[in-house]
């Protein structure tokens, strides 16, 4: 999946992974910085705190270790201090995001030296990556577990009770948790995210995911529906469906037939009108017309896609592995738009890849100018070990012509989302209410179908979280619509 920020709830976030900069900084989007999941913890004989950090999947990975936990009899806090047991859901997308969690680790350290009969353990794509580091040469950990093993989580707990340190990175070609139901514990009560399918068989040569996820595998069409058909019963009213590459998605049922992303899609559309459907990510070499057209069949599909372009030159592209052109990829936005023409559209942008000269850097410039993106995620190139790119290139971009270049990019993407946003003052929109906004309780905060936040007086009228209204748009920033109900 692509890139994002760290230590953000996700639940209102449409995207992944960490990065180092991004506009359009929804504010009333954000949930608490460095916030644990948390259930009511009274009845349960041990507790624990979590935090997570990167993407999406990691968020929803969260999820299913709570769920996984609770069974165990374990209730979450929001208080680390008094936790048996402390953990970190991780992600190696960046240099930063594993320094924060180094960072983390050291605080939970002194808790621990204050009470050694807490246990701390290390989630998600760095404990894959760094099983050795973090159990035999810096001692910060007592646990260490896989995106793939996490049903083994009891009984390394049991093991590392007994003072041994407890591991499992082992990575599955059919782990899918798709019989586990997922605790949804920081949610809103109207968005949940529901994860389709885990790993990646895209090789970009920048990235970790393959080599700390594993390759991809689909979840059967039956229990997502179901999981789908659940949240709306309990008052659920957005759903995002995750995967690395959703427009991958393919499963075989047991009558043998062949499912594929375009008809997943409609089959969570047709749970209920009263359902909105996103997902998250798309590859430009995957999405396909079938997508789009069940997009603009089923008005609760929701009109926008996050389409990472990483770079708008053939050859950087080429570097990346990325297997698509600068002409391929506007094509596909040109296709979108002439399905979708209102359809919203966001990506990920990567400055100073290995050998990216000047007029490389321009190219990707012109591609966001002709795409007009509503926002985009973009941080610069920043080495992971282990990936093809480090085994292959040299990281041969000096630290500030990339910067240079980012603060190029934030400058132009900022000049974009600021025309996207104004563009949409006078024109009505459903928005669906997700709760308080952050700055001001007499106001609601949504979003619009194409993903944009929206803020709007209560007034008097009889509202609640989960309920849909129209919102006519009256004045906008680069991030937030602003507007009044009609």
């Amino acid at each position: 999946m692509p890139e994002r920020k760290s230590v953000i709830m996700a639940d209102l976030l449409q995207n992944v992974h960490v990065m180092e900069h991004k506009t359009a900084v929804e504010e009333e989007r954000q949930g608490e910085a460095y916030a644990p999941f948390a259930l009511d913890p009274n009845g349960y004989r041990k507790k624990f705190y979590i935090e997570s950090y990167g993407c999406q999947m990691n968020f929803s990975d969260s999820e299913i270790v709570a769920s996984i936990l609770h069974d165990e009899g374990f209730g979450a806090t929001r208080n680390f201090e008094e936790a048996d047991l402390v953990l970190l859901n991780t992600c190696s997308i960046r240099e930063k995001a594993e320094q924060t969690v180094r960072n983390r680790l050291q605080v939970f350290r002194k808790i621990k030296d204050k009470n050694p009969g807490m246990l701390v353990g290390v989630l998600g794509c760095m404990a894959e990556r760094l099983k050795a580091k973090f159990l035999e040469e810096e001692k910060l950990v007592d646990i260490v577990v896989g995106p793939d093993a996490y049903r083994s989580l009891p009984g390394l707990i049991m093991e590392a009770e007994t003072g041994q340190k407890s591991v499992n990175v082992l990575l599955s070609r059919d782990e899918t948790y798709a019989d586990i139901s997922p605790v949804r514990l920081d949610s809103n009560g109207v968005s949940a995210f529901v994860t389709i399918m885990r790993g990646c068989n895209n090789m970009c040569t920048f990235c970790v995911v393959p080599f700390t996820r594993g390759r991809e595998r689909s979840r059967d069409k039956e229990s997502i529906i179901k999981e789908c058909q659940d949240l709306f019963s309990r008052g659920f009213r957005e759903v995002t469906l995750l995967g690395q590459n959703v427009d991958s998605y393919y499963f075989t049922d047991d009558s043998g037939e062949n499912i594929d992303f375009a008809q997943l899609l409609a089959g969570v559309a047709e749970i209920s009108p009263l359902l909105r459907v996103r997902f998250s990510t798309s590859h430009p070499k995957d999405i396909t017309d079938d997508v789009l057209y069940a997009m603009a069949q089923y008005p609760n599909i929701c009109k926008y896609i996050h389409l990472p372009v990483q770079s708008g030159n053939t050859r950087i592209l080429n570097l990346m592995n990325r297997t698509y052109t600068r002409e391929w990829y506007l094509s596909k936005v040109k296709r979108i738009r002439e399905i979708m023409p209102d359809c919203g559209l966001s990506t990920d942008v990567i400055s100073g890849f290995c050998t990216e000269t000047e007029d490389d850097h321009q190219d990707t410039l012109s591609v966001m100018e002709q795409s007009r993106f509503d926002m985009a995620y973009m941080f610069s190139y920043s080495e992971r070990p282990g990936t093809l790119a480090a085994r292959r290139y040299t990281d041969d971009i000096p630290e500030e012509v990339k910067k240079r270049r980012l603060i190029e990019i934030i400058n132009l993407q900022n000049t974009l989302s600021r025309e996207s946003y104004k563009g949409d003052i006078g024109k009505t929109f459903e928005v669906l209410i997700e709760g308080n906004s952050k700055k001001k309780e007499t106001d609601w905060v949504g979003r619009s179908t194409q993903n944009k936040v929206v803020v709007f007086p209560k007034n008097s009228q009889e509202l609640n979280k989960g309920d849909y209204v129209r919102v006519l748009i009256t004045s906008a920033t680069s991030a937030t619509l602003l507007g009044q109900m009609v």
